[in-house]
C-alpha cells in the first residue's frame, strides 16, 4: 500500500483540470455519507469470514461511472485495514481520514468513463452503538453474525459510496469454515443464491441482487439456519431462513410471507425483485427489525403487523427509494400505512380508526410523533423516530381522504412504477398527489407533513 498526502495534485483544481470528487453528497443529516463525482453501477465482493475469530478478508471490485474528471475519489469505510487499492489495473495511492478512504488513481479518470476500483482489506468489523443503545454494523450472533446497515453501518464491512442516492447491483461471495463438528455455517444475502460450493473445509456461497439497491439494504447473515424454500403462486421463489432457537414459534411466518407478498402485489403494483423471503434470527438484543433487500431480518420472530411492515418497503424504500435521509418518511410513513391497510382488511380497526388512535395518543405506537415534521428531522440520529413513521402514515391518510380511494391507490400504484428502482423526494410525491387528483394539496402537507405542532382536529 502507498500513501499520499490530501494535498492536491498539480494542476488540479485549475479551470477545465480534473478535480477530486466530493467527500459526501450534500445530505444534511449524513454530510460525510457518500461521494461525489462517480455513480457506481456494481459491487463485487468476495469475502472470507471466520465466526470463532470474527475476523474478515474481503476483495470489493467496484464498477463505476466517472460524473466529472476525477483526480481523485472517496470510499466510504469505518475501520477495517485496507492493504491494497488498484484502479483500471493500476496501483492507486491511498491516504486515510477516519471514515473516508481518499483513492488517487495512477491516471486521471475521464468523464463518462467507466471504471473498476479493486480494495483488499482485513480486520476485525465494527459492530456501531447509537447514543439510545441501537445496534447496527457488523454484530456477532450466537453462532455467527449479521450485517445490519441503516443508517451508516454497511461502511463497516465494505469499502463504497454508502448514501441511498447511488444504488447498485451486487455480487457477494462469502467463505466460511465448517464448525468444529464437521457441519457448514449457512451464509444468507440479498436476492438469489447462485452457487454453493464444498471446499473441503469450507463452503463458498455467492449471492446475486440484480436489481439496485441502496447500500444500506446489502446484507449478510452467518450461523446455523434451519432453510424453507418454496414459491408463491406467480412461481417466485421464496426464502426463508430460521434459527433453530426460534423455530418453534416461526411457523406461520414461511406461511405469511407469500400471503403478504401476494396481498402487497395487489395494492401497491407488481412485486419488485425476482425473490423474496425472511431472515429469522436469534438476536433478542436487537430492538428493531430491518428491511434488507429481498429478505427482511428479525432478530426474533415477528408478528404479522411487522413482518407486513418489512415486506412493505419492498416496495417502498427498496425499490423506490429516498435520495436523502430527510425523505425517509417517504419509506416508514408509507410501510407504516401498509399495516394499517392490513389490518383494515383483516377485519380488524379500519383506518379511520387507527388514525383516531393516533392521532389520540391511545395506539401504542403514537408515542412521540407530534416532535417533529416528518419530512424534517432535526438530525440523523432521529431519522427512525415516531413521526416519520406514524406521523407520516397519518400524512398519507390525510392524502387518502382529500382524493378518494380510487385516486389514492392509483397513486400508490403510479408512485412505484414510475420510480420503480430508483430515487425520489417528497416534493416528487406531493407533484403526483395532486397531478393525480387534479387538487392543490399545499394546505394539507403544510399541516399534517411540514406543520411542527399536532394540528387541531376538524
Amino acid at each position: 500500500m502507498t500513501t499520499s498526502c490530501t494535498g492536491s495534485a498539480p494542476g488540479e483544481g485549475a479551470a477545465g483540470g480534473p478535480k477530486p470528487g466530493a467527500a459526501g453528497v450534500g445530505d444534511r443529516l449524513f454530510p460525510a455519507l457518500g461521494n461525489g463525482g462517480y455513480d457506481v453501477a456494481h459491487y463485487g465482493l468476495t469475502l472470507d469470514y471466520v465466526p470463532e475469530t470474527n475476523r474478515l478478508k474481503g476483495t470489493a471490485v467496484i464498477t463505476a461511472r466517472a460524473t466529472q474528471d476525477l483526480s481523485r475519489f472517496n470510499l466510504d469505510l469505518s475501520g477495517l485495514h485496507v492493504r491494497t487499492a488498484t484502479v483500471q489495473g493500476s496501483e492507486a495511492q491511498l491516504h486515510r481520514n477516519e471514515d473516508e478512504l481518499l483513492v488517487t488513481p495512477a491516471k486521471t479518470v475521464k468523464d463518462g468513463e467507466t471504471f473498476k476500483t479493486v480494495v483488499t482489506y482485513d480486520g476485525t468489523p465494527r459492530m456501531l452503538e447509537s447514543d439510545d443503545g441501537g445496534l447496527e454494523g457488523w454484530i456477532e450472533t450466537d453462532d455467527g453474525s449479521t450485517a445490519l446497515g441503516q443508517p451508516t453501518g454497511s461502511t463497516t464491512w465494505f469499502p463504497g459510496n454508502h448514501h441511498p442516492s447511488d444504488k447498485a447491483a451486487y455480487d457477494i461471495r462469502v467463505t466460511v469454515p465448517k464448525d468444529s463438528d464437521g457441519d457448514p455455517y449457512d451464509v444468507v444475502s440479498n436476492g438469489k443464491l447462485i452457487t454453493e460450493k464444498d471446499n473441503g473445509e469450507t463452503v463458498t456461497r455467492h449471492w446475486r441482487t440484480e436489481e439496485p439497491m441502496a447500500s444500506y439494504l446489502a446484507h449478510i447473515s452467518v450461523g446455523h439456519f434451519e432453510i424453507d424454500k418454496a414459491a408463491t403462486d406467480d412461481g417466485l421463489p421464496v426464502f426463508v431462513a430460521i434459527d433453530p432457537a426460534e423455530s418453534g414459534e416461526a411457523g406461520d411466518v414461511k406461511v405469511l410471507v407469500p400471503e403478504i407478498i401476494g396481498w402487497a402485489s395487489e395494492r401497491f403494483g407488481p412485486y419488485p425483485f425476482s425473490s423474496t423471503g425472511a431472515i429469522i434470527d436469534h438476536l433478542p438484543e436487537l430492538d428493531y427489525a430491518l428491511e434488507t433487500q429481498t429478505k427482511p431480518y428479525f432478530g426474533e420472530v415477528p408478528d404479522e403487523t411487522l413482518l407486513v411492515h418489512e415486506l412493505a418497503h419492498q416496495w417502498f424504500g427498496n425499490s423506490v427509494t429516498p435520495r436523502m435521509w430527510k425523505d425517509m418518511w417517504l419509506s416508514e410513513g408509507l410501510a407504516t400505512y401498509a399495516e394499517w391497510l392490513w389490518e383494515e382488511d383483516q377485519g380488524d380497526r379500519n383506518t379511520d380508526e387507527i388514525f383516531e388512535d393516533f392521532y389520540n395518543g391511545t395506539d401504542t405506537e403514537s408515542k412521540g410523533i407530534w416532535a417533529f415534521p416528518p419530512a424534517d428531522p432535526p438530525s440523523g440520529g432521529l431519522v427512525s423516530d415516531p413521526p416519520v413513521y406514524g406521523r407520516g402514515a397519518m400524512v398519507v391518510h390525510k392524502v387518502r381522504e382529500a382524493v378518494g380511494d380510487g385516486t389514492f391507490f392509483d397513486i400508490l400504484r403510479t408512485w412505484t412504477q414510475q420510480h420503480r428502482y430508483g430515487n425520489v423526494d417528497t416534493r416528487q410525491f406531493i407533484a403526483l398527489c395532486e397531478g393525480k387528483s387534479g387538487k392543490n394539496l399545499t394546505e394539507l402537507f403544510d399541516v399534517w407533513l411540514f406543520g411542527k405542532k399536532r394540528p387541531p382536529r376538524m
